[in-house]
């Protein structure tokens, strides 16, 4: 089992961070994941980043563009880059986010499982996969024992979100509102505590809320109604720019802000550089 949001303190919500892999570069990068592993974050939504994606806003683009412009954020350095970290990770949980059109088309499908799978990533969400491929892209997964992060909208039709329910495997990925990314969270408490209740009667994995989760605050709020975690994106990303343009500590900045969000990191610590391995991190 993958163990996403498994291990968090009772009665308290999970807590999963996006970034593009590659922003910052994948050194640092390496850094940053081993302060969020200190830090108990959950899980990372790592992406394989792509330009002009239609669902984020300007922060989450520029930081692709960042990425590919470094050279380091292809299908292969970023696979590379997770076989060696992975296994030195305790807490954290990897789930990748890979773009159907830019990344995962010309591949096939099982080839392109396949080669996730040995990484050793802990989960796995094909953005934007046609849906006349979705049967065999699951009997894919299945077969290759790899987790499933599945998505769906709050305002979804029950099929939708049915059909969501019924293909994750890893977690559910809740996107609280319509638009994109990098707003405030604007939500109906009512349909979103609704959609929540509705998808928990249906699936037994981890619920996860995101699209403009920039505070504790918000991710109280978002447990208050329901979701077993939360989903900070853009904020974080933010956070990684600024650090990046003035020349600051990237891990020093963000473990900040992690301070800020996670409703249960404020004692830790976290030490450079990444090193040793650790025998308690199940293999996917």
């Amino acid at each position: 089992m993958s163990g996403f949001f498994a291990r968090r303190p009772p009665d308290q919500p999970g807590l999963a961070m996006f970034l593009n892999a590659g922003d910052p570069p994948l050194p640092v990068l390496a850094d940053v994941m081993r302060m969020l592993d200190d830090c108990r974050v959950d899980c990372l939504e790592l992406a394989v980043p792509f330009p002009h994606s239609v669902t984020d806003g300007p922060v989450i683009r520029r930081s692709a563009q960042r990425a590919l412009a470094d050279g380091g954020g292809g299908l292969d350095e970023v696979l590379d880059f997770l076989s060696g970290i992975l296994p030195r990770l305790r807490h954290l949980r990897v789930a990748l986010l890979a773009d159907w059109s830019h990344t995962v088309r010309g591949l096939t499908v099982p080839g392109f499982v396949r080669r996730v799978a040995d990484s050793g990533v802990d989960g796995l969400l094909v953005h934007g996969l046609p849906p006349r491929l979705r049967a065999g892209y699951l009997e894919a997964v299945q077969e290759a024992g790899l987790p499933v992060v599945a998505t769906c909208y709050a305002a979804s039709t029950a099929e939708v979100k049915a059909a969501a329910a019924e293909s994750a495997t890893a977690y559910l990925y809740l996107v609280a509102h319509y638009g994109r990314s990098g707003g405030k969270l604007t939500v109906d408490r009512q349909e979103l505590a609704d959609a929540l209740a509705a998808l928990r009667r249906t699936t037994a994995v981890p619920i996860a809320v995101g699209f403009g989760v920039r505070s504790r605050a918000d991710i109280d709020l978002l447990h208050g109604l329901g979701a077993d975690a939360a989903v900070v994106g853009s904020a974080g990303v933010a956070r990684i720019e600024h650090a990046l343009a003035e020349g600051t500590d990237v891990v020093e900045e963000f473990h900040t802000f992690v301070h800020t969000v996670s409703p249960y990191s404020a004692s830790r610590s976290f030490s450079k550089p990444l090193g040793g391995t650790s025998d308690d991190r199940p293999t996917p």
